[in-house]
C-alpha cells in the first residue's frame, strides 16, 4: 500500500467506528468487541507508521551511501570526498551493517594525508565498538 491509500484507509476506519460500534449497540453486539476492533485498527495504524518511517530512513541512508561512494569515486585523494551531509561514509556503511566495506573505507581514509587523526580514531572506536556488539549477539546465538 502506498501513502494515499494507507491514509484513505485509516480515515475510513476512524469515521466509520463511531457508526458501527452504534450500530453493533442496537444489534446487542458487546462494546467490549467494539473496543477491540479500535485496538486493532489502532495496532495497524501504529504498525503502519512504523514500517513506513524505517522504510523512510533506510531509503534515506542508501541515497547518502550513494552520494558518498559517488563522491569518493571522483575524488578518491580528497578527505572531505568521505563526507556527506558531515557524516563520514564509514560511518554510514557501520549503520547498514557492512562491517568489511567499513573497515576499508576507514583504512583507505585513514593513509589520505588531510585526514584528521581525531575523525580517524573516532572511525576506528565506531568500528570496534560494532564488532564487539556482533561479537557478543554471536555469543548470545551459541
Amino acid at each position: 500500500m502506498n501513502y494515499a491509500a494507507t491514509l484513505a484507509v485509516l480515515v475510513v476506519l476512524s469515521f466509520s467506528f463511531p457508526l458501527t460500534v452504534r450500530l453493533g449497540a442496537q444489534l446487542g453486539v458487546p462494546e467490549v468487541l467494539g473496543a477491540s476492533m479500535l485496538g486493532a485498527v489502532l495496532t495497524f495504524a501504529a504498525a503502519a507508521y512504523v514500517v513506513r518511517w524505517q522504510v523512510t530512513r533506510h531509503r534515506v541512508t542508501v541515497q547518502r551511501l550513494a552520494a558518498a561512494r559517488a563522491q569518493v569515486a571522483a575524488d578518491p585523494s580528497s578527505p572531505r570526498a568521505y563526507f556527506v551531509g558531515g557524516e563520514h561514509l564509514g560511518l554510514i556503511l557501520l549503520r547498514l551493517d557492512r562491517r568489511r566495506e567499513a573497515a576499508e573505507v576507514i583504512d583507505r581514509f585513514a593513509r589520505l594525508g588531510g585526514a584528521r587523526e581525531s575523525e580517524i580514531v573516532a572511525l576506528r572506536e565506531a568500528l570496534s565498538n560494532a564488532e564487539r556488539r556482533q561479537r557478543r549477539a554471536q555469543g548470545r546465538e551459541a
